[in-house]
């Protein structure tokens, strides 16, 4: 709780802690920014830091429904979709982002199926995406992070859909680490490489991908796996060498030219066109 003495400087440090925890992520901000704002601006800021807070829940929850329609118009019956990390209910508002689209073709009576990628080390696609494609039934496999590009060569993926965590002005997409190669893979074998967002996570300010703060992570992730016995008991088990030491980098980038559009609440706005113009875009999607 805030004290009454210095409860701007609690707040301030409050925020910038909360902000350390992901310096990648561009709705965290966007969201932190807003709701301080609004507070500052108040006679009563915690009441309305609170109404604030559930604005942009509401908006996000919006927000999700309408990417989902726009994603939902691309995928057409018997698709074979790809997605990695989790973008979904787990880690969004409502229905997410990359797996909107998904959850609206199904409940639409579209076929589709999902390949849902491990997404070492965390696995959050193995984790969190098959948990959630589960429990709304829709068929789906796990699959190695390093079997992707099997799969399109094989010709098993008819598209890719991912989050993002930033887009810079130039179009150039930070997500979870994994998406680059997956996006170079689906340029090769001419698959279609969708991103799905929100406005909120384009950067205006970031000139490029190569400017996006890239956050790295404990090496235990690597190193370690964590996870429950035949009794739910939870364990912890070193799964690599012993006296190996590991990068952990949480997020890559994926630049622009390998993007063939990107969904957001607005629309679907393609960088892969737009290079030379996609700045501007961004400034009118952003507003």
């Amino acid at each position: 709780k805030a004290p009454e003495d210095g409860f701007w400087e609690f707040v301030e440090e409050a925020k910038l802690e909360i902000e350390a925890t992901r310096p990648t992520a561009q709705n965290l901000f966007y969201a932190i920014n807003k709701v301080f704002d609004t507070a500052q601006n108040s006679s009563d800021p915690v009441q309305a830091a609170v109404k604030a807070a559930q604005a942009v829940a509401d908006k996000d929850a919006e927000d999700s429904r309408k990417i989902g329609e726009f994603g939902n118009e691309l995928i057409k019956d018997d698709f074979r979709i790809l997605t990695h990390c989790n973008a979904g209910w787990l880690a969004f508002t409502d229905f997410g982002t990359a797996l909107s689209p998904i959850y609206l073709a199904h409940q639409a009576g579209k076929n589709i199926f999902i390949y849902a990628d491990e997404t070492r080390p965390r696995s959050q696609g193995a984790r969190l995406t098959a948990w959630e494609l589960k429990n709304e039934g829709i068929p789906h496999l796990i699959i190695p992070d390093n079997a992707a590009a099997h799969l399109m060569q094989q010709g098993k993926i008819d598209m890719v859909i991912v989050g993002a965590d930033r887009i810079a002005a130039n179009g150039d997409v930070a997500n979870k680490i994994g998406t680059l190669e997956k996006a170079i893979c689906a340029h090769e074998f001419d698959i279609p490489f969708y991103v799905a967002a929100p406005s909120s996570t384009f950067d205006k300010d970031c000139p490029t991908g190569k400017d996006i703060p890239i956050e790295e992570r404990y090496q235990d992730e690597v190193l370690y796996q964590t996870g429950p016995d035949e009794n739910g008991e939870m364990h912890k088990i070193l799964v690599c060498s012993p006296s190996s030491e590991a990068f952990n980098p949480a997020f890559d980038v994926t630049p622009a030219k390998y993007i063939t559009g990107i969904i957001t609440e607005k629309g679907i706005v393609r960088p892969c066109e737009w290079l030379k113009t996609f700045a501007t875009v961004v400034q009118e999607i952003t507003k």
